[in-house]
């Protein structure tokens, strides 16, 4: 197959989520963490339409090429999921694997839990939720309204990396923050999300069924998405397995092809699937 890709719109209301899909065959939902794009799950990697898989991977309202929320407070979870749930439906989705990062993963926790049948499984990438709401970036988000990619970068200054890791992650979040159209929109994002609640606490993952694939990354080199909370995950989800980098090693998150095979392995392990 040929590494090609083709845009979609879809409308949820009065907003429009863009994004876009590859490949043929079972649906696999890509969806990206708060301040990043489509782009920022699987960084660019072909390998699962290589591998049998349609990928669909669009940007969170606000994000990316999407349309801001109307108001500035309608970024909570249920926004969210609302949006995921048009895109679906947008694109004639009956059954997908939801694999999220952050607050993308707890997006899918969230529509597991409301609507399981349309969930053949779950990959759970870096999630942080751990059952309390944040409000620490409610600097942050000032910081990126009031100075621009500038001004969040010199407000965030990576200083909670060790500095094996700091100078990348600095590159990366500006490449990210560069692929925004609305960046008031996405400050709005930045005070909202963090302090909504995706859903009811921990134990709430115990009610899900779907198998679920947790990839977690060691504090070292992300500490805002604790090594402990995938753990945590993984332990409660019924049928949920960890994975995580060897000490040392540049997180699995973020290498896109390291990343794609290890879904498309667990996809595999989940036999045929039981619809679009």
């Amino acid at each position: 197959m040929t590494d090609e890709s083709t845009s979609f719109e879809v409308r949820n209301g009065d907003l429009t989520l863009r994004g876009e899909t590859e490949g043929d065959g079972p649906a696999v939902v890509l969806m990206h963490g708060l301040t990043a794009t489509r782009r920022y799950v699987v960084h660019g990697s072909h390998a699962l339409p290589r591998a049998g898989y349609w990928t669909v991977a669009y940007d969170a309202r606000g994000h990316g090429e999407s349309d801001p929320a109307a108001e500035p407070s309608a970024y909570e979870y249920s926004d969210l999921v609302d949006d995921l749930r048009a895109v679906l439906d947008g694109l004639e989705v009956d059954r997908a694997v939801l694999a999220g990062v952050s607050m993308g993963a707890h997006s899918a926790v969230r529509f597991a839990l409301e609507s399981p049948d349309r969930v053949s499984g779950l990959v759970l990438i870096t999630p942080a939720f751990d059952g309390e709401s944040a409000e620490r970036f409610a600097g942050l988000a000032d910081a990126l309204a009031d100075g621009g990619i500038d001004g969040f970068l010199d407000a965030w200054g990576a200083d909670d990396l060790s500095e094996r890791w700091r100078t990348a992650a600095m590159k990366t979040a500006r490449q990210r923050l560069e692929r925004h159209r609305h960046l008031d929109a996405v400050a709005d994002a930045l005070r909202v999300v963090p302090s909504s609640r995706p859903f009811d606490g921990l134990d709430a993952l115990s009610g899900i069924e779907a198998p679920a694939l947790v990839v977690g990354s060691r504090d070292e080199a992300d500490p805002v998405h604790p090594l402990a909370v995938a753990e945590a995950y993984a332990e409660r989800l019924p049928r949920g397995e960890l994975v995580v980098e060897d000490e040392g090693k540049s997180p699995l998150a973020w290498q896109g092809a390291r990343l794609s095979k290890a879904i498309a392995a667990f996809i595999d392990e989940l036999g045929p699937p039981g619809g679009t």
